[in-house]
């Protein structure tokens, strides 16, 4: 049965049997040993369930699938080095084994070599495909920017609106790019991958919810960092925005100040502080609902597709495994 972990095999497959490392050594290391990192591999994998949804050959898609994959390497690599970073999937980060300028240099290849393999195996729609790409990578660092003028933007200054639409950019694109490729590949019908696009984009929408939630809410242990984190950070995630429109004028005003401030006040007891308010507000439950919304919307969107059902079921597995993620 071709189900998620079908794909996540072949997926791993693929990277086995590729070679990363070539001349200069010290250009292609950070390479090599970023993309032998890991990681849940799920664009990837989503490209080739994608292109199976409608009939497409595995074969013709290796080379996009370690595209994909490639890229979206590449704007982790570039992340950690803007954010000072110091760990990625648990292991040291390019710039702090390398150094900043090797960050820079590698980074800059594995975006050319994320194109080099789209142009390994031709197919018919080879412009279509790559536009599609070259429109994500675009909006991927439009996406980024955005939420780095966020940073230094007061809290009440940024909507909701321009907060999803952001997230859209940074997370959901790449998602839905990844299954538009896939779909492209296998040749199908433009209202079909529409719908496949839809799917990603609200699954993307979805999961950064999601991943918001868990910051204030989620299991240390399970989540794998510190809960509360982006309240230090004075992070406007989707929490304080959506507070800020449910809460009295007084709360309204605590959690400026408080997502505006530095060194004057103690961290955690910032952190407890923030957290009453959400609770009082019972806004947890109101995310909860934001993200359910969003999963409805993702289901309708495959739900939709003219496709063998039985072909779906990778999607619904993630979208299952997503929805379980621990709280």
């Amino acid at each position: 049965m071709n189900d998620l972990k079908h794909y996540l095999r072949e997926v791993e497959d693929i990277f086995a049997n590729e070679q990363f490392i070539a001349e200069p050594h010290e250009l292609y290391e950070p390479i090599d040993y970023t993309l032998r990192l890991g990681g849940k591999r799920i664009r990837p994998t989503l490209l080739l369930a994608a292109n199976a949804l409608f009939g497409g050959t595995p074969s013709l898609v290796r080379g996009a699938a370690l595209g994909i994959e490639t890229f979206h390497n590449f704007t982790l690599l570039h992340d950690d080095l803007m954010d000072r970073s110091p760990l990625r999937r648990g292991q040291p980060t390019v710039y702090t084994k390398w150094g900043d300028n090797a960050a820079i240099l590698s980074g800059d290849t594995m975006f050319a070599l994320a194109w080099r393999y789209f142009l390994r195996q031709p197919t018919p729609r080879l412009q279509e495909i790559l536009q599609c790409f070259n429109e994500t990578a675009i909006e991927v660092c439009e996406g980024q920017q955005k939420d780095m003028n966020f940073e230094t933007m007061a809290l009440e200054s940024v909507s909701i609106t321009e907060y999803m639409e952001m997230i859209r950019q940074k997370t959901a694109v790449l998602l839905a790019g990844a299954l538009k490729i896939g779909a492209l590949y296998a040749g199908a019908p433009e209202k079909e991958v529409e719908k496949l696009y839809a799917f990603g984009i609200h699954l993307g929408l979805a999961f950064q919810l999601q991943d918001d939630l868990l910051d204030g809410y989620g299991d240390s242990a399970v989540f794998g960092k510190k809960t509360g984190q982006d309240i230090r950070d004075n992070k406007k995630s989707y929490l304080p925005l959506l507070a800020l429109t449910v809460s009295s004028q007084g709360q309204q005003k605590e959690l400026s100040q408080l997502f505006s401030s530095k060194d004057n006040m103690d961290e955690e007891e910032k952190v407890c502080r923030v957290m009453e308010i959400y609770n009082t507000i019972g806004l947890r439950e109101k995310v909860e609902r934001s993200i359910a919304d969003e999963f409805a919307l993702a289901k309708k969107s495959l739900d939709d597709i003219h496709a063998d059902e039985t072909l779906k079921t990778p999607f619904r597995e993630l979208m299952d495994t997503l929805n379980g993620r621990k709280k």
